[in-house]
């Protein structure tokens, strides 16, 4: 007797058969969704940064000084940029990629400029700036460096009793008129006149005196504003230096003479909202004739530019910074053209 296959019937058949592989479109789309979740957090840190960058002044000084804390430190936000490349790279994700890019044109439009080598040749008044630290454990040997640095003009902050009198030896060969009031010294290759305290906080804290050049008058300020502190409750305190900063303002707005050198320790950089008073009516030398961001403190590993040589109706050919000399500061140095 002839047999017949056996036949399934057709729920079996149904049954039994593999599911159809997702057509490429719905699995392109789903590849899709799933990458745009996981860069979005990516995404999101870096245009959060850039805009942290770009409103940096606008960040209040309430809570802490969260605002002077930020454009303390606001060159290092550039470090950022490779670390969310990176991150973007291992989740690969090419939203976050591309977010990355935000910061990292910031950053560039705000610091390109700085981090090229803008230093020229000449000059007619080379300054120096430094606080040598009134703890100094070495200060003849500060005082060596300061003397082989070329400078004319000398700023010292936080001389001491014990250390000024080793500054004023030291220097006594090279540098033929001096001034020292109350921790600020002026050293100088050409005459001072008129060398005064400027009453920016209750105790001498910044001099000013007129330097007669070969090319004339210059007035000169060595300041060195109050000290930042942080605290538990306080956080970033920095209302007597912010104070001392517009006291140091005003007087130089009041200054007669047109030429003008604001230098020393102003405990606080360049980028710093609270100090605009002061910075807005002067040019730093760093900043159009230095090369990197110079940064000065601390001297062991400097992370941020606290010294600065600020100045009016004159012109900076060059800035630079010297070597350690046993200070917590780096001096620095700028050759000015009158």
């Amino acid at each position: 007797m002839l047999s017949t296959p056996h036949r399934p019937c057709p729920a079996t058949q149904d049954q039994e058969r593999p599911a159809d592989p997702p057509r490429d479109g719905a699995r392109s789309r789903v590849g899709r969704a799933f990458e745009v979740r996981r860069g979005r957090l990516i995404a999101g840190s870096a245009l959060c940064g850039a805009l942290l960058m770009v409103l940096h002044a606008q960040i209040p000084n309430r809570f802490g000084q969260l605002g002077s804390l930020f454009e303390t430190f606001l060159p290092w936000a550039g470090l950022s940029v490779p670390v969310l490349l990176t991150l973007a790279v291992v989740r690969r994700s090419r939203l976050a990629a591309v977010a990355v890019v935000a910061p990292a044109v910031v950053w560039v439009s705000l610091f390109g400029g700085v981090v090229t080598d803008k230093s020229s040749v000449g000059g007619d008044l080379i300054v120096v700036t430094h606080n040598v630290d009134e703890g100094n454990p070495d200060p003849e040997r500060t005082a060596r460096v300061l003397a082989g640095s070329g400078a004319h003009v000398l700023a010292l902050e936080e001389l001491s009793s014990r250390t000024t009198p080793v500054f004023e030896r030291e220097l006594a060969a090279g540098y033929r008129y001096h001034s020292v009031h109350l921790g600020i010294g002026l050293w100088s290759k050409y005459p001072l006149r008129h060398v005064e305290p400027v009453p920016i906080m209750p105790w001498t804290r910044a001099v000013r005196a007129t330097v007669d050049t070969p090319k004339g008058p210059v007035a000169v300020f060595a300041a060195h504003l109050a000290s930042v502190r942080v605290t538990p409750t306080a956080g970033f305190a920095t209302a007597r230096r912010n104070e001392a900063g517009r006291n140091l303002a005003e007087a130089v707005r009041a200054e007669k003479l047109p030429r003008v050198v604001v230098m020393g320790d102003f405990n606080g950089t360049g980028d710093d909202t609270a100090l605009r008073p002061l910075t807005s009516q002067l040019r730093s030398a760093q900043r159009e004739a230095g090369d990197g961001f110079g940064f000065t403190w601390p001297a062991s590993f400097p992370l941020v530019r606290i010294d600065q040589i600020l100045v009016r109706g004159v012109s900076p050919a060059s800035s630079w910074s010297l070597p350690a000399t046993g200070s917590d500061h780096l001096p620095i140095a700028a050759s000015l053209r009158l």
